[in-house]
């Protein structure tokens, strides 16, 4: 495995880890604010209040759980506790989220250099996953995050942080629209994965326009591609209708990967009408202040966030400029398509037969 897929493998896995974290945090914060408003921080002792703190406390444990979710990728169970305590220096020291990854991967392969490297006595062998490599890597690895990954860390995340908020008008359709296309643009693929962790690491920060532009980029595929079938239905084979069935249901509930055998077809067109569709609906999410506090759930989780009209009016404008790009753009069905793709299900039914051997076992 190379070093690119390596690091994208634990990466991965830190945020399959994290997400239920911040699903669960961050519809706490949701509801608390729906049921006291928007000042619910200041009602202390009322029960939104309390459904608010919960939310807050488990936010804060985002970024020590995904530091130590990197670190057990890594290393196994001895990265697993100097990776939640360095992921809780991480936000101590305000290096937030991208603290947060560093500190996992600096936890992760110094353990592992750690067992390949120390040695002790037979006798304290059993020590070692235990106290000597967690204690050693816990001061080793928190020194070097303090004094020297800390402060230029903690000054990228600022910066950021800085900049997103100073946005303003054409900026903020411009970076909307980037994300947007992002998200769309491989439909689920190693793009959407990296504007995803990005999106994820700004809403422990508590910025949530991000992943509000992330939902969006997610659905407006499946629902341009079902809106260009309804205005232009003869330019869509049978296979991609039977397709379509599955997609937009999956599309309700923000996942894009059912459009892929649509996209197969006719690459360049689906793909650029979707990823035109979804930085349009992205940009004006963030013009119009749209944010979600939860980063899954499709439209399920709609009401939770912040401006859900806008988030509406954008997913329905993103969904209607990649619907007509697709029916103006996408040519007819003929009759030798249909015949090819009926070929094509043939053949992969035929595959399917000759893999489920009868005589197999058979002496």
């Amino acid at each position: 495995m190379n070093v690119g897929a390596e690091l994208k493998k634990h990466l991965l896995t830190g945020i399959s880890y994290m997400i239920p974290l911040i699903v669960a945090a961050g519809i706490c914060i949701a509801l608390g604010q729906i049921i006291g408003g928007p000042d619910v921080a200041d009602n202390e002792g009322s029960i939104a209040y309390y459904i608010n703190q919960i939310g807050g406390w488990g936010m804060s444990l985002v970024v020590p759980l995904f530091t130590a979710a990197i670190a057990l990728s890594i290393a196994d169970r001895p990265g697993l506790a100097p990776g939640l305590i360095i992921g809780f220096i991480s936000n101590e020291i305000e290096t937030g989220f991208i603290g947060g990854i560093v500190g996992g991967l600096l936890v992760g392969y110094f353990v592992l250099f750690l067992k390949k490297k120390l040695k002790m006595p037979q006798s304290m062998q059993g020590l070692m996953p235990v106290m000597i490599i967690p204690v050693l890597a816990t001061v080793v690895c928190g020194l070097i995050m303090i004094l020297l990954i800390g402060r230029p860390v903690a000054g990228l995340q600022n910066a950021l942080l800085e900049f997103l908020s100073s946005m303003q008008g054409g900026s903020r359709f411009f970076v909307g629209g980037i994300m947007g296309a992002m998200a769309s643009f491989d439909f689920g693929g190693p793009v959407n994965k990296t504007l995803s962790l990005f999106a994820d690491g700004l809403l422990v920060e508590g910025v949530y326009g991000p992943q509000a532009v992330k939902f969006i980029g997610s659905m407006v595929p499946p629902f341009g591609i079902a809106l260009s079938f309804l205005i232009t239905r003869y330019k869509y084979t049978k296979m991609e209708k039977e397709a379509l069935k599955a997609a937009f249901p999956m599309g309700i509930c923000m996942i894009t990967e059912g459009v892929i055998p649509i996209a197969a077809r006719d690459l360049i067109r689906v793909v650029s009408s979707c990823s035109i569709g979804s930085a349009v609906g992205g940009g004006l999410a963030m013009v119009w202040n749209v944010g979600s506090p939860v980063p899954h759930g499709g439209m399920f989780v709609v009401p939770l966030m912040e401006n859900p009209v806008f988030f509406v009016i954008s997913l329905l404008i993103g969904s209607t400029v990649t619907g007509g790009m697709l029916s103006l753009w996408k040519p007819a069905v003929t009759a030798e398509d249909e015949l090819e793709n009926l070929e094509e299900e043939e053949e992969e039914e035929e595959d399917d037969i000759g893999e489920f051997d009868l005589t197999r076992g058979v002496q």
